[in-house]
């Protein structure tokens, strides 16, 4: 059984920083790509950001410039660095995962880590 373990979240000041960590156990090989969702009370889950395997990281326009996703090299490990957080970023975290068996893709989650951000 794949799990997804995130840790570092909390509460945290405008214009401050956090180090979301997240890593798989279970058996299921390396990941195709890892990264961040987040869901902010009464809205949808949206993309943070997300790193392929072999890849330049993606990001959504609401993190470019102060947040880094990195994954460590051949492991199921990920980070997400987010500097100069804004109030707006306020969510439940949720680290994923996506596993790929042609034809199939398999997604994983974590099971969410809490980011108030007080103005």
């Amino acid at each position: 059984q794949v799990q997804l373990v995130e840790s570092g979240g909390g509460s945290v000041q405008a214009g401050g920083s956090l180090r979301l960590s997240c890593t798989a156990s279970g058996s299921v090989g390396l990941f195709a790509a890892m990264g961040w969702y987040r869901q902010a009370p009464g809205e949808q889950r949206e993309l943070v950001a997300r790193i392929f395997a072999g890849d330049s990281p993606n990001y959504a326009d609401s993190g470019k410039g102060r947040f880094t996703v990195t994954r460590v090299n051949g492991q199921n490990t990920v980070y997400m660095q987010m500097n100069r957080l804004k109030p707006e970023a306020t969510a439940v975290y949720y680290c994923n995962a996506v596993a790929l068996r042609p034809p199939e893709t398999f997604d994983y989650w974590g099971q969410g880590t809490q980011v108030p951000v007080s103005s």
